[in-house]
This record gives C-alpha cells, structure tokens and sequence, in this order.
C-alpha cells in the first residue's frame, strides 16, 4: 500500500524526464533538450528512483541504461505521455469548435431554414455533436427559463436584459391558398375581400399568431371565421385541403409548394425576423461559437442576408466580450 501510494507521487515531468534520459543515456543530452541544468536532471531521477524504491538506471559503456524496473518504467511513461498528448491534441480542437457538442432550440418555423446552415456545418465539422430541439414559442421560452439549451431562435426574442440576440435571417409572412384558390388572379387583392373566408391560425402564443393579429388591429379588420391549428405543417396541409387559408412564412410555402399557393395580397408579406438569442451569463461551448462563425460566414452567401451576416458578427463581439 505505502508503495503504490508512492507511485501515485509520479508526475508527467518525471516521466517526460526519464523517458528522455532512456531515449538519448544521456543526463547533459536530456537536459540540453529539456532546457534544464544537469542537476536538475539528476535530481529528478533521483527522485523517481525513491518513489519506485529500485535502481531504474545503470551505467554501461558511458551510457545510461534503465534497468528492468526501469524499462517497465519507461514502458509506462511512454503510455502515460502518448494519452497526455492525445487528449491534448483533442483538447485543442475542442477549444477551436472543432470538437464537443451544443445544443439548439428552434421556433416551429425556422426548422424549415436551420438545416440549410446546420447540414453543411455538420459536414465541415464531424467531430462536432448538434442537439436540435423543436417546438412553439411558449415551449421555447420554458426551456430558455431553465437554461436547457446554448442557442435559441426566435422570431420575437425573450425581452430581458440577459438577453442577446441577432436579427440573422428575415422571416416573410404571405397569406396562402390552395391551388387554383380563385383569389390568386385578382388584381389589388385586400384583405377587405378576404375578411369573410376562414383562416386558419397558430395559437396565440405564435409569433406568427402576434404579427398577423398586430397586423389586423391596426388595420381595423376583424375576421369572420377562424379555426386553430396548432402546427405550420398542419395548417399547410389544411390550407391544401381547402379548409381555409392561412398566414405563414414564405419559407413553409417554399420548403413545401404542393398544394398551396401565396396570394398576392396588399400589404404582405409581413416582415419579420429570425433572432439568434443567447443568455449574457452562459458561457457558450467553443462548438457553438464555431456554428456562429460559420453562419456569420454563410448567410451572405447562402441566403442573400448581408445585415444578418453583420448582426451576427455583433453578437459574436458581444459574446467575446461577456468571456
């Protein structure tokens, strides 16, 4: 027991020591590599010779040997330090993103967008584990109030001062109908002439929901019928089946045009935005800060989106700045 407590005393400096002089039987060759005086040397071997309690050096033809206890000694530094230097090659790409893992939550709507920036990012960096988490406003906002997440989108970001966010991507609301709808070929198509059809709408904590019946209050339009549906993809396939029409972002329309069709409608599409939000206080995964870069990179590119582009470029300043 006293012996093996003794071993425990090993330090990777030992070992990168004595592997050195077994490597070059030399105590001036290994200190000239290690930068250290010979002393120094000598007195690092004869430390490692009382933890082990045996000889682990000897001198033949003006050469330092190691013994048998020594060889398994050396043996052991080898392992030792080869496991020191792979986890010290991992740790270095996971502080440059390139490994680890984060998590992301989304609203409804931006699934349809997110794999255009997710599926390539993954591709460029395969040792890097996403968590993609989908639902309504309010269930994103219950796990950004339990912190279960790195990222979030949002089109209408949490309001508090812990909050961060980037407007990185707009998010278009058209009004739609079912193919061959006959309100497609009307020229100055309002929504006066569309106020008796039934429209069919996300709950009232959507962020669609809130900008379309912003949208209507200040417009002074009440509509006549209405029917809850609690999905884009649901109310999309609804609309399809002629149960009525519906506001959603150009983006559901464009991921899914079968069936559907935007109307042109006075004063659509409505603007909006997604928002990247972070918390202040959450210090983010290297991972996560390489997706960041990596869309910062992207969105000009990809989507034609030059002031997302710099919006997320701010927020990255701000992050570096929290740290």
């Amino acid at each position: 027991m006293v012996l093996a407590m003794k071993v425990r005393q090993l330090t990777f400096r030992l070992l990168q020591v004595y592997a050195d002089v077994v490597r070059t039987g030399s105590l001036t060759a290994t200190a000239n590599r290690l930068h250290l005086t010979q002393p120094t040397v000598s007195q690092q071997l004869k430390r490692l010779r009382e933890i082990v309690g045996e000889p682990i050096v000897s001198h033949e033809e003006g050469r330092l040997v190691p013994t048998e206890v020594g060889q398994a000694l050396y043996q052991l530094s080898q392992d030792l330090l080869s496991r020191a230097d792979v986890f010290n090659q991992y740790l270095e790409e996971y502080n440059r993103g390139g490994r680890g893992h984060f998590s992301i939550g989304l609203v409804n709507t931006a699934q349809y967008v997110l794999p255009r920036l997710l599926g390539p990012f993954g591709q460029a960096n395969p040792q890097v584990d996403v968590t993609v988490e989908i639902g309504n406003r309010q269930q994103m906002l219950n796990r950004f109030e339990r912190h279960e997440d790195d990222i979030y989108v949002f089109s209408h970001p949490p309001i508090d001062d812990d909050v961060l966010a980037a407007p990185f991507l707009s998010n278009p609301l058209v009004v739609v109908g079912p193919q061959h709808c006959r309100w497609a070929s009307v020229e100055g198509l309002n929504m006066d002439a569309l106020k008796e059809e039934r429209f069919l709408l996300r709950e009232p904590g959507s962020a669609t929901r809130h900008t379309f019946d912003a949208w209507l209050y200040n417009a002074g339009i009440e509509l006549r019928s209405t029917q809850q549906i609690a999905s884009n993809e649901a109310i999309r396939l609804a609309v399809a089946s002629n149960m009525g029409l519906a506001v959603l972002s150009r983006h559901v329309v464009a991921d899914s045009p079968n069936g559907v069709q935007e109307l042109p409608l006075q004063g659509f599409p409505l603007k909006s935005r997604w928002h990247f939000v972070v918390r202040r206080q959450r210090r983010l995964p290297p991972a996560a800060i390489r997706f960041l870069s990596y869309v910062q990179g992207s969105l000009a590119q990809a989507f034609d989106e030059p002031e997302g582009e710099m919006a997320v470029a701010e927020l990255l300043q701000a992050l570096e700045a929290e740290r």
